[in-house]
């Protein structure tokens, strides 16, 4: 029941922070997810309630979201899966997921320090995070942090972001769901109705929560809580690598 509870709390936590900074759902919540029902059908459930997430999201915020930049990074990160598939096969996943955790916080650290530079605004850039983005997110599970960075060298307006993160998270989370259900249909978990409905209802509560509390959060509040969300996922990345050497 503890865990349950904690499971659910975490879900509600990681809708609100989805709904408020744009990104951060599966950073929040999958820990808990993991503990409930193991790594593989944990992630699964993550990737569940990310994609639903995000998709009830769209319909608060569609008139904020930047269209012409959902396209561009969607197909970018599309394409990007497709070398980290190939490169799962050929280095140990703990090397992979080190090497992406430290690379992360560096360029996390890069950008702060030379705050006053911008990035242009041009496509390749915004081809580039797509792709990294996508490629991160199939080798070590963290999509989010390459798309954050982006946002924060180009100084895109947080509004604008987290609105456009949206269908974005949704269409690769449907697309891995889909790769997972093609591939490995065993890995999906098996709940009881009444705890598919309590995530549901968690889920929900947390979009309300995050809709009211995004109304009195500032911009620059909001980049600090990507900033961080930015970092831990760096700094999970590199955990996990470390105890999956070590284990």
């Amino acid at each position: 029941m503890l865990t349950t509870g904690l499971v659910l709390a975490a879900v509600v936590m990681g809708a609100g922070m989805q709904r408020v900074t744009g990104m951060g759902f599966a950073l929040v919540a999958a820990p808990f997810l993991v503990l409930l029902l193991g790594p593989v059908e944990g992630v699964v459930l993550v990737n569940v309630c990310g994609a639903v997430t995000a998709g009830a999201i769209i319909v608060r915020v569609v008139k904020d979201i930047d269209w012409k930049r959902y396209a561009a990074l969607a197909a970018s990160a599309l394409l990007g899966i497709i070398p980290a598939a190939i490169l799962i096969r050929l280095i140990p996943a703990p090397v992979l997921e080190i090497s992406i955790g430290v690379i992360l916080a560096v360029g996390l650290t890069v950008l702060l320090v030379l705050k006053s530079a911008t990035l242009p605004q041009r496509r390749r850039y915004l081809l580039t995070a797509g792709g990294l983005s996508g490629f991160m997110n199939t080798a070590a599970g963290v999509g989010g942090p390459a798309v954050s960075m982006y946002s924060i060298a180009t100084r895109w307006q947080h509004k604008s972001f987290a609105a456009t993160m949206q269908p974005y998270f949704f269409t690769i989370g449907t697309f891995s769901l889909i790769s997972k259900a093609i591939t490995a249909p065993a890995t999906f978990p098996v709940l009881p109705l009444a705890m598919w409905l309590a995530v549901a209802v968690a889920c929900l509560a947390g979009l309300v929560l995050g809709d009211l509390t995004s109304k009195h959060v500032p911009a620059r509040a909001a980049q600090i809580l990507l900033i961080i969300l930015a970092y831990l996922g760096a700094a999970a990345t590199i955990i996990r690598g470390i105890s999956d050497a070590v284990a």
